[in-house]
């Protein structure tokens, strides 16, 4: 039998980033039963040179590296800034660049902008996600990019993710030297504001950032 996409992936996984915990959404089946026992293997990992990122569960410091899964999709650590753009998103994970990737609605797992806040559905399983991440590594991955930047300017800490500092939706490219590293929850922060201001704006309009 053929192995799975999301089997796949955990092979390559890099951690876990969190001691051994036990992860229930309290269903049976969707993407929070799989996340559960994704979680409960492997308490939080990277994969693709650190491009991809999942969420580890337990609290901050000692106990674990990165992110905790819960105060994440706390509407008080970054999602107030998006203003109800994000609420229905629990985001269990993300890419060197902050997007996030989300489950809404226990049933759809999805793809977050966070310059934009606009979703892309990827599928209704984590057996979806993995699928996309493995049909284009470099690109659903960004893995040849986080190998060269990090090669470049050293590793990342587990905390930390990459801002563009002119973002992509105002024509912001790939160059090295338009990023800064800030932690995850500001790197977030920073974007909240100008998502509220793009979010309805339609392709290819002119955009006045208003920051502050």
């Amino acid at each position: 039998m053929a192995e799975s996409a999301l089997e796949q992936l955990l092979g390559r996984a890099r951690g876990p980033m969190g001691p051994s915990a036990e992860l229930d959404f309290g269903v049976e089946s969707g993407p929070l039963s799989e996340l559960g026992a994704v979680i409960s293997r492997i308490n939080g990992f990277f994969l693709f040179n650190a491009g991809i990122q999942v969420f580890r569960v337990g609290a901050e410091g000692a106990e674990g590296l990165g992110p905790d899964l819960l105060a994440w999709n706390d509407e008080g650590t970054w999602k107030d800034t998006y203003n109800g753009l994000a609420d229905d998103l629990f985001c269990f994970g993300q890419d060197i660049f902050g997007t996030q990737f989300g489950i809404v609605g226990g049933e759809e797992v999805v793809r977050f902008d966070p310059e934009s806040a606009r979703v892309t559905p990827l599928g209704t399983s984590l057996e979806a996600w993995a699928q996309w991440l493995l049909a284009d590594p470099d690109v659903n991955g960004t893995a040849s990019f986080s190998y060269a930047f990090q090669q470049q300017n050293g590793a990342l800490d587990p905390g930390d993710r990459l801002v563009p500092l002119q973002f992509f939706i105002a024509g912001g490219g790939y160059d090295f030297d338009n990023f800064a590293v800030r932690d995850a929850v500001t790197a977030m922060r920073i974007r909240g504001p100008i998502a509220q201001q793009v979010h309805d704006l339609p392709d290819g309009a002119t955009i006045r950032i208003s920051v502050g």
